[in-house]
């Protein structure tokens, strides 16, 4: 007969004594993550490899550590490199719609920023000054006088020449006419309108002929061939007017340039060491060079608007921000590479944005809106993302791909990237990346990508693969020691005592379903250290008491739907048996998981066999209750019933097996042993004791399989039979492979230690039986017969008898068919004589 497992099974203690400490006030705190090796060499290769596609995927379940520990490694990492470039957006002076983007040294950006912005203001009052030189004055004066001169001595020369036409050049407010004139014989002198038209001189006037306009009846007075010549020269001295008003014009520009030029040079003189003081700060060289030549030429073209800013404040500041420079993205030099850890990563998060801004009732934008994105601010750094935000996200998956496969990325907003928005806007220069981009995201997202994303392998190489548990040795229950001396110097929390360490690093192996490993559901163990500190009241040290008292209070928030089950048990709603013995009745046990708590409790099964062909029929199934796992452990049953008693006559019954009071559906396949020994109980006729209830799968060959929630489904058992009274025979059959899963609660362990309660693990079903019933299962002998007084035996004997009675029932049946028909025969025969005679 199996004995009972020793309590040292149950559950593995940890000595306090071995940690080596009394509080964790005489330790430090935890240097590096424990139990993780495997993700922390992937972490460590990812980021030490710069090759493109070499970005890291964080996996692992939520508390496991897995997004603290990446974000402080990488930061610790990225303190060791080189701060990358700032960027700046600059107003493009030949292009406006395309924004420059400018790289500076890391800190340069705010720098030249602010140098700009001081310069502009400088600049209004220098050049304001400039120009109110004398020099400036005179020299234009100059100019003027003469461009005056020229034109004096073309329009001369015009009218002399004219006049040998005869003709007289004459201003009207249409512009230049030529008159026709003939000799004055009567008139002395010029007339004061002659003077002034052809600017002579009095010296002149002594020794010119005098002209007068020639009349009407003077031009009728011409013969027609003199008329002609004079329409003819008349047109000679319109072109040569024109010529010579072309040429004025021509003096005229040259004029503004003269001026132009005098101003630039002057403009260029009180600006020049200004710019030479930039060049020299900021760096002349390659395209920060070519904007700061381009500003120059900028500020020399519009140096009015600088001069009507300094004598006049009503000036809008506007006509001055294309001097402003946008620091798009500025870095520390003193820290490092940057990290970003982006926690809602929608695409203008991450990409950046274009934003706009209401000018008179029209959306205006211009370089200075351009915001960067997460992406820009991790450049040449890390950029630290959780995979399920960014797939939730519309098209920031895309973005970040994209961004990782061309290494480029153009600040742009999703309306016009998709066409919705018609209007154009600014197209901002792309800029280069060069980051290294770590998701963090559970394993069934990481499978899903890696099959329906062709490109995911692609980008990211380095998987980092975080455990939900770990080895429990003495190295590894010291380090959880530290990790708990540090989280609660950390969080300002009482100190723990060695015992309430111990009794931590239990709890750990209970969450880890192991008693040789420890949970790494960091967050899960930091709330129970939280909960112990504060139920530690007014005491220095956290003690062992206190976490237990934490951990039955989290349970008792947490366990309702559990306490409305058990008192449906104990008011007797629920028929759960757990004393005395029945025939095809037994309990077996279930977890229920609620997410944040899981519980076990009994179930009662029930069995009835009778002859038929039927074989076992399910109820639950029937009424399509259970799923595909349970009913697979079903079929593997009655594949064990007919290897086990079919070998000789064909296995021929009838047997209704079902889970007494449920309503909702049931899955797995942990019941198919319980259900396997109600069967054979019922068979037998051997009853099964009521205060032993079962779990384990079992296989074809009647070897009992190891199933999950161990420790709830004993621990819930032990529950109902508490409130029912502990007999001393109670207790629970479980697969021997599930022993190295038991942490069971103390409660349990004390009732076990006093002999009031018993674990039993078995191997196979005989194991099983035997205890469930107390006699022997068989052993069968050379022939393939089982003793008649074991459990198999009986089993043989009825499905025996069974087939035998089946065949003697037909043999019967047969003869009275063949009685009948021969009856009907006679009875036919006689009819015919009757009417043949």
């Amino acid at each position: 007969m199996i004995k009972p497992l020793s309590i040292e099974k149950l559950r593995r203690r940890t000595n306090p004594k071995d940690l080596g400490f009394e509080t964790t006030m005489d330790i430090g705190g935890l240097e590096t993550l424990i139990g993780q090796k495997r993700a922390v060499d992937a972490i460590s290769f990812g980021l030490k490899v710069s090759n493109k596609g070499y970005n890291i995927f964080v996996v692992g379940s939520q508390g496991s550590g897995r997004t603290t520990y990446t974000l402080e490694r990488v930061k610790e990492n990225a303190k060791k490199e080189k701060a990358p470039n700032d960027y700046l957006y600059a107003y493009n002076f030949d292009n406006p719609e395309e924004p420059i983007a400018l790289s500076l040294p890391a800190g340069k950006g705010p720098e030249l920023a602010k140098h700009m912005s001081d310069m502009v203001e400088e600049l209004k009052g220098v050049l304001s000054k400039a120009f109110e030189n004398s020099e400036y004055e005179d020299a234009k004066a100059q100019l003027v006088k003469e461009f005056q001169e020229d034109v004096n001595n073309l329009m001369e020369e015009l009218r002399s020449w004219a006049l040998t036409k005869g003709f007289a050049i004459k201003r009207t407010p249409q512009g230049f006419v030529n008159i026709p004139v003939i000799l004055d014989e009567d008139s002395d002198s010029e007339s004061d309108q002659d003077q002034e038209e052809t600017h002579a001189s009095p010296d002149d006037k002594k020794t010119k002929p005098k002209y007068k306009e020639m009349q009407q009846e003077d031009f009728e007075a011409l013969s027609e061939e003199e008329q002609k010549e004079l329409q003819k020269r008349s047109e000679e001295v319109s072109q040569k007017t024109l010529e010579v008003l072309r040429l004025v014009r021509d003096k005229e520009k040259e004029l503004k340039e003269k001026i132009k030029t005098l101003e630039a040079e002057i403009c260029r003189t009180a600006i020049m060491p200004y710019m030479q003081e930039l060049k020299d700060k900021f760096g002349d060289e390659g395209k920060l060079g070519e904007w700061f030549n381009a500003l120059q030429e900028d500020i020399i073209s519009n140096f009015s608007v600088f001069v009507a800013a300094a004598r006049d404040e009503s000036i809008s500041e506007q006509e001055f921000s294309r001097y402003d420079l946008n620091v798009f993205v500025t870095n520390d030099p003193e820290n490092g590479a940057p990290v970003v850890w982006e926690t809602n990563p929608s695409y203008y998060n991450l990409a950046g944005k274009i934003e706009y801004e209401s000018r008179q009732g029209i959306l205006a934008t211009d370089f200075r809106k351009i915001i960067a994105g997460a992406i820009q601010k991790a450049n040449g750094g890390y950029l630290i993302l959780q995979a399920e935000e960014v797939l939730r996200n519309f098209m920031s998956w895309d973005t970040l791909k994209r961004v990782i496969r061309t290494q480029k990325i153009r600040v742009e907003n999703l309306g016009e990237q998709l066409g919705i928005i018609p209007v154009s806007s600014l197209r901002p220069e792309p800029i280069d990346i060069n980051l290294k981009v770590i998701l963090i995201g559970s394993r069934l997202l990481y499978h899903l990508l890696n099959i329906y994303d062709p490109e995911f392998q692609k980008l990211f190489k380095v998987k980092a693969d975080f455990d939900i548990d770990m080895p429990r040795n003495l190295e590894n229950e010291k380090q959880m020691a530290l990790f708990v001396a540090g989280f609660v110097q950390k969080e300002k929390l009482k100190h723990f005592s060695a015992d309430a360490v111990a009794e931590l690093i239990e709890w750990s192996s209970r969450l880890a379903e192991h008693s040789q490993r420890m949970s790494t559901q960091f967050n899960k163990i930091c709330e129970v250290i939280v909960e112990a500190s504060a139920w530690a009241g007014e005491e220095e040290v956290v003690r062992k008491e206190h976490v237990i008292k934490a951990l039955r209070e989290k349970q008792f928030r947490s366990n309702l739907v559990e306490e409305r089950i058990f008192n449906s048990f104990k008011d007797g709603t629920v028929k759960i048996q757990t004393d005395g013995v029945k025939v095809g009745q037994i309990n077996g046990l279930t977890v229920v998981d609620m997410g944040d708590y899981s519980f076990g409790h009994p179930v009662r099964i029930t069995a009835n066999t009778y002859m038929g062909s039927e074989g076992v029929v399910n109820i639950e199934r029937e009424v399509k209750m259970t799923g595909p796992i349970h009913n697979k452990g079903l079929l593997i049953l009655e594949s064990y019933l007919g290897a086990k008693y079919a070998q000789e006559f064909p296995l021929s019954l009838s047997a209704r097996i079902t889970f007494e009071q449920t309503y909702s559906g049931i899955e797995g396949d942990s019941a198919s042993s319980t259900e396997l020994y109600c069967l054979l109980s019922s068979l037998s006729d051997v009853p099964l004791k009521q205060g032993i209830a079962v779990t384990g799968s079992v296989d074809q060959h009647g070897n009992v399989q190891p199933i999950g929630g161990v420790n709830e489904k004993i621990e819930g058992f032990f529950k109902y039979c508490k409130v029912n009274g502990l007999t001393g025979e109670q207790g629970v059959i479980i697969p021997e492979q599930n022993v190295k899963h038991l942490m069971l609660d103390h409660e349990v362990l004390d009732a076990v230690a006093s002999g009031k309660f018993h674990i039993w693990a078995v191997k196979n079903v005989d194991e099983g039986i035997e205890l469930l019933t107390g006699i022997e299962a068989g052993v069968p002998d050379d022939k393939g017969c089982f003793p008649p007084d074991s459990i198999h035996g009986r089993v043989m004997a009825k499905l025996r008898g069974w087939m035998e009675k089946a065949a003697r029932l037909k043999k019967d049946l047969d003869k009275a068919d063949r009685c009948a028909r021969e009856k009907q025969e006679k009875e036919t025969d006689e009819d015919k004589d009757k009417s043949n005679s």
